[in-house]
């Protein structure tokens, strides 16, 4: 639970740097996001997922 938490903790943190560094930049990305079709955000989707997975994999074996 422990490693779980901190990987929470971790991810926010990765998560609020754009923010807090560029806020216009991110709503502009927002703004281009909701343009994108259906089909390209799921692509993206499983794009990442996928990607984080073989991550975990290499890194934990």
């Amino acid at each position: 639970m422990e490693f779980l938490l901190s990987l929470l903790g971790v991810w926010m943190i990765i998560e609020g740097i754009p923010w807090f560094l560029s806020p216009g930049g991110m709503k502009n990305a927002l703004r281009q996001m909701l343009s994108l079709p259906d089909k390209s955000l799921r692509l993206m989707g499983a794009v990442l997922m996928f990607a984080g997975l073989l991550t975990v994999y290499l890194v934990r074996g």
